[in-house]
């Protein structure tokens, strides 16, 4: 019965830890908006605080000590005027990918192995020092451009990549992986593209590793079928493609090969026009026709039941995707 328990209490506390997860993504993804909403700073905190909490009760050290960098991070957030810079972002979605990784961990079918999560724990520890060096330099007056900076960027050229790029591509990588085993979605949509923003700045400069990411990006969002129905690009058409463009580009670049990177086939299929997919044009009607009208109940079910009787599914989708850009 114990076990039970204990199960049932470690349900709880992934669950609640997800959501404070999401809340701290989408809170870092944005940073420099987040810094202008002094409650949306104080929700990173609490998220933080409270994930460390949880994993403190459960005895997860790992989670405990890298929930509490970022609570100790936030902190510094809340109490001082900080301009957000893109050297911050980075750093903190960089440490963002071990947290993370740790709780999704806590799901797999060995669950949170403890010798793992301390190496992860290590490896993330450069990346919070260099953060709260960095936030003092920026409080003393630094900036990321041509002002002082940690010792640890000094000397480094615009195509120089960061130090801890592969751990960087390969946690964004299992992310994109990830949200493709969760299910379509926009809001899943939205993440995989900001992920793919990630993917860019770690080498913002090698044009045809951004040429690449953006061509996922495009895949990702592009709206096209061989009737020109905007319908989106399922994830089981898209994930394998986009994964494997990634990772074989991604070594690519680490090996300083960039001048070979290059979108395979696939994947330019996955972005080319509607218009190139259409076998003939289109028929033109012969007179022109009034549009047939529907009557839409009010009740929200019955409203349902009537669009699902009228429209195809491509139709469906198209207008689902209408609404959820109008009610955002």
């Amino acid at each position: 019965m114990q076990s039970v328990k204990q199960q049932q209490i470690l349900g709880y506390f992934i669950e609640e830890a997800k959501e404070h997860l999401d809340t701290i993504e989408q809170g870092l993804v944005d940073l420099k908006s987040t810094m202008a909403d002094a409650e949306r700073v104080n929700e990173l905190f609490r998220a933080a605080h409270s994930i460390k909490g949880g994993a403190a009760m459960l005895g997860f050290d790992s989670i405990q000590k890298t929930a509490h960098h970022f609570e100790d991070c936030f902190k510094i957030l809340k109490e001082h005027s900080i301009k957000v810079d893109q050297r911050v972002e980075d750093l903190f979605l960089t440490g963002f990918d071990t947290l993370k990784a740790l709780i999704v961990e806590l799901q797999s079918p060995f669950g949170l192995r403890e010798e793992a999560a301390q190496q992860a724990v290590l490896a993330a520890e450069p990346t919070f020092n260099e953060l709260q060096k960095y936030f003092q330099v920026l409080l003393s007056g630094g900036t990321s451009g041509s002002g002082t900076m940690p010792t640890a960027a000094k000397g480094k050229s615009a195509s120089t990549l960061p130090a801890n790029a592969a751990a960087q591509i390969n946690a964004i990588l299992k992310a994109m992986l990830q949200l493709f085993k969760q299910g379509d979605s926009p809001k899943s949509r939205q993440q995989l593209i900001a992920l793919c923003n990630r993917l860019i700045q770690v080498s913002p400069t090698a044009k045809p590793w951004v040429v690449v990411v953006q061509m996922a990006q495009r895949a990702i969002s592009a709206e096209r079928n061989s009737e020109g129905i905007a319908v989106h690009n399922t994830y089981a058409t898209i994930a394998p493609v986009l994964i494997r463009d990634l990772k074989q580009a991604s070594d690519l670049l680490l090996a300083g090969r960039t001048a070979e990177i290059t979108a395979s086939a696939n994947l330019q299929k996955l972005v080319a026009p509607a218009t190139t997919l259409r076998s003939a044009p289109a028929p033109q009607p012969a007179r022109a026709s009034t549009p047939k009208q529907v009557s839409i109940p009010l009740e929200p079910r019955a409203a349902a039941r009537t669009l699902l009787e009228v429209f195809n599914k491509s139709q469906l989708i198209e207008i689902a995707e209408f609404l959820m850009k109008a009610i955002q």
